[in-house]
Parts: structure tokens; sequence; C-alpha cells
């Protein structure tokens, strides 16, 4: 191989390297902007808060930890940063791996170990999903480790889409127009809990993580199945997301555009007192106009591909 077949490789690697350093600044961006509007439009996070942030050792609570540690630099409060990740002494856990990356983010951390694998094991007959027990289980161990550790928030690592196949699991199953808030108060009445990616795409997470290259830890420890029905719900999503673009964008912001008077829940919107003094009311009855739908507006967030005429300027990420 020639001098010139080396700086024709050489320079064709500098490219693709230089691609790949736009993309993934690109997608962080991205991700950091979702991540701070939706903390800004539900103060998740105020001047002085101590966040214990929930970390299973999966894709999106390590991308969550990542970006709110990026986001401390630069908000305009001060917040700190707890990460705390539960042992439930699943056969096979690898206990190390945590510990050991926090330990190489410097970041203040708490393992607590429960034995929940036993318990769940010796209450719930095999061949049985245990999930549901395993869940609250964890909760009431996370709700108590908040008060050790003096945390005002608990920050959990569901995003975008966690909250849309809520919405359709309890339209679906439970008959009921319910999602998964940004922001709650917990089930015991004494913590505040936020989720942060909320706005966050899961496939911008999955990308992102594979490029941050955390120590994923497996979720089937345990043995459990997965659950079914959410699984069917989130294979209809991806479809739809396949098929029309910009389809899930709109549902999304239907979640925040709700419209209590065209709806038929008599306790959420008074009914009983409509008469014909009452005005014509949010549009009136346009049930069986015939409506004209735009055409997607949403752009693509995919098309992130190099553009070589642009400067990259890395001292903002």
């Amino acid at each position: 191989m020639n001098s010139d077949q080396n700086t024709v490789e050489e320079l064709e690697q500098k490219a693709k390297n230089k691609a790949e350093q736009y993309n993934f600044n690109k997608l962080q961006k991205r991700i950091r902007r979702n991540t701070g509007q939706a903390i800004a439009d539900f103060n998740m996070i105020e001047d002085g808060d101590r966040i214990m942030v929930c970390l299973s050792g999966g894709k999106d609570s390590f991308t969550m930890l990542d970006i709110l540690m990026s986001l401390q630099k630069s908000a305009p409060v001060n917040f700190e940063l707890v990460a705390v990740n539960l042992d439930q002494k699943q056969p096979g856990f690898p206990d190390h791996i945590l510990p050991a990356y926090l330990e190489s983010l410097g970041i203040e951390y708490k393992i607590v170990e429960e034995d929940t694998y036993s318990i769940v094991q010796d209450k719930i007959p095999e061949g049985k999903t245990t999930c549901s027990l395993c869940s609250r289980l964890r909760r009431g161990i996370l709700y108590r480790t908040a008060n050790e550790i003096g945390a005002t928030k608990i920050a959990l690592g569901h995003h975008r889409d966690d909250i849309l196949e809520t919405l359709f699991l309890n339209m679906f199953h439970g008959g009921k127009m319910k999602a998964m808030p940004p922001k709650l108060v917990s089930d015991n009445g004494e913590h505040v809990v936020i989720r942060p990616l909320a706005y966050c795409r899961e496939k911008d997470i999955i990308k992102f993580s594979a490029l941050r290259d955390y120590p994923i830890i497996p979720c089937n420890l345990c043995g459990s199945q997965p659950n079914l029905q959410r699984q069917n719900i989130k294979q209809m999503l991806n479809e739809w997301d396949k098929r029309f673009p910009g389809r899930i964008e709109t549902m999304f912001k239907a979640v925040q555009n709700v419209v209590p008077s065209h709806l038929a829940d008599y306790n959420l919107f008074d009914f009983k007192s409509i008469n014909r003094d009452s005005g014509v009311i949010n549009g009136g009855d346009i049930g069986f106009d015939k409506e004209t739908l735009p055409e997607s507006s949403v752009p693509s967030e995919d098309a992130i591909e190099f553009d070589p005429s642009l400067q990259l300027d890395v001292t903002n990420i």
C-alpha cells in the first residue's frame, strides 16, 4: 500500500470520526433540550433540591443520570444528585458494576441491599408474573431510602414512550384515560416523584446509550416474563411511528392538550349545568363536522447526517 492510499484512508477515517462526533453532539443536545424543557414546564427541580436518581442499570436511568449531571453544571439553580441503586439479590446480579461506574463519575451514591428476590419467589406461585409484588416492594424501599438520605425529589427514568404506552394500556385494559405523569406525589404522600425524560424519545435514548457505551445490566435476571400487554402496545406504537411519521409526536401533544368539555367524564366537567344560556363551549358541537387534518408538520429528528460544511464546536456541549 503506497502513501497515497494511506492518505486517502486516513482522510476517510477522519471524516467518519467527524460525522460520528457531529451526530452524537446533535443527539446529546436534543436529549438535553427535551429534558431541560420538561424540568422547566413542570418545575421539577428547585433551588436547594437533593435529588435521588434511581439507577436500575438500564439505558433509561443511565441516560437520565448522565443528562442531569450535565445540566447541573449550567443550571440557574443549585441542586444535588445522589445516585441510588437497589440490589435485590437476584441470582447472577453483577453487584460490582454500578459501584465501579459511579466511582468513576465521582458522584455521591448509595447501594441499597434488600433480598426482595427471595420474598417474591416465596409469595408468587411458579409461572406467575412477579413484577407487581416486586414493584411494590421496590417502591417502599426507595421511599424509605429517600428519607434516609434527605432527598427532596425522587427521579425516575421513564420517557415519552413509557407515558404513551401507559395511556393505551389504561384505555385498552383499564377503561381509563390515564397516563404516567411527569411529576406527582408518591404513593405514601411523603415525596415528590419526577420524570425528567418525559419529553425524550426512546429511540433517541437507545442511540445515545449505545454511543455512551454504558455498562448495561440485563433486566431479566429474576426470570420474570415481560409484560406482554405493554409489549403489544410498544409494538403498535413503533409500527405507527414507522408508517406515519409525526403521529407519535402529535399523540403526545394530545396528552398535554385535553378538552374535558368534549369528553364524557361528568366528574371532570359540569355537563349538568349546561343550558341555552351557557354559550358555545370550546368550539361547540363539531363532533360530526368534516375536519381537514393538516399534513404532519413535525420535522424528522432522525435526519442528523453529517454536513461537511459545518464547523463542529463541542465546547458548548
